[in-house]
């Protein structure tokens, strides 16, 4: 009988070590928190990879949405939970901008452990056709002599559109109206009958609307040329040097065992590599793009260094 016992210690104690270690990891299903609404251009590849998770891992990968506060909801959810690779969250630059912005967001970037990035998507110019410009050399002298005239969109202080339509009128030089909406769906419907005349989205939002002609689409801020919008120039083509990026990663809270951590990175690699994800991504107007951990972390921080100075010059800063 005690030989029985002592047998059966052995074996739970290295069941356990084995779990501290990740290599019996994951015994149930794992959640992942989304900080947006179902169906949008986040939930999509985010369910996409949690799918696909869920089988190489052999468990259920469930998507949680939790639309709420620039995300904060989700962030703060997911980091209550205990560090053991059973809470992700998909981690977007809104983590970076919310702690810029916020003087108390309830968490630090530090509390986040990146494990890799999913896509990465860029921002269009989009301008109403009211406006008589085809490219940014014509807005900014429209812009220029009609002083006072040009209103753009934004979804509220500290988002990433207000951030970078303040980043362009320094930029351009020139002077706009703000005018705040709740969603972007609503500004893009108001750009059609010229109510608003610019906005700074992602591609996605503005792509459906500008092959309809109901929009014009004066730039974006990538690098090199969109494949899913190849006739768009991008703002360095033009002579303003502006590249911004959105994106959309896997993070998990901070002391998670970095075998689980390097576990979900080699699957997460490997769905990012996929040409139906791959496919998908770019039909978005987005890039597919993977990382190790630590080339996540830099992303997020350089993301906080590019937003920083924004909030500060132009007072974004809230409670």
């Amino acid at each position: 009988m005690r030989y029985r016992r002592f047998l059966f210690t052995l074996a739970l104690l290295a069941c356990v070590a084995q779990s501290a270690h990740g290599q019996g990891y994951p015994v149930r299903p794992i959640r992942l928190i989304v900080g947006f609404a179902a169906g949008g251009p986040t939930d999509i590849p985010a369910r996409y990879i949690a799918d696909k998770l869920g089988d190489l891992l052999g468990q259920r990968v469930v998507v949680e949405n939790k639309p709420a506060a620039a995300g904060m909801l989700a962030t703060r959810e997911a980091l209550a939970q205990p560090r053991d690779g059973y809470t992700l969250l998909l981690c977007t630059h809104f983590e970076s901008i919310n702690v810029a912005v916020y003087k108390n967001p309830q968490y630090k970037l530090a509390d986040l452990a990146p494990i890799s990035l999913i896509a990465k998507y860029y921002y269009g110019i989009g301008l109403a056709n009211v406006v008589p410009a085809t490219d940014i050399a014509g807005f900014a002298s429209y812009a220029k002599a009609h002083a006072g005239e040009i209103s753009y969109g934004t979804l509220g202080p500290g988002s990433a559109q207000e951030i970078f339509a303040r980043q362009l009128e320094r930029l351009f030089g020139i002077s706009m109206n703000r005018v705040p909406y709740r969603a972007g769906t609503q500004i893009v419907q108001d750009m059609i009958p010229g109510r608003v005349q610019f906005y700074v989205a992602p591609m996605i939002q503005l792509l459906p609307l500008a092959e309809q002609k109901q929009l014009k689409i004066l730039g974006v801020s990538s690098t090199e040329r969109l494949k899913s919008a190849s006739q768009v120039a991008t703002l360095r083509e033009q002579g303003i040097d502006f590249v911004r990026f959105g994106w959309l990663g896997i993070c998990a809270g901070a002391g998670t065992p970095q075998p689980i951590i390097d576990v979900l990175n080699r699957h997460i690699t490997s769905i990012v590599a996929l040409p139906e994800y791959q496919a998908s991504t770019e039909r978005g107007g987005s890039i597919p793009a993977s990382s190790s951990p630590a080339e996540l972390r830099g992303v997020i921080d350089q993301t906080l260094a590019e937003v920083q100075q924004t909030v500060q010059e132009f007072g974004l800063q809230q409670e």
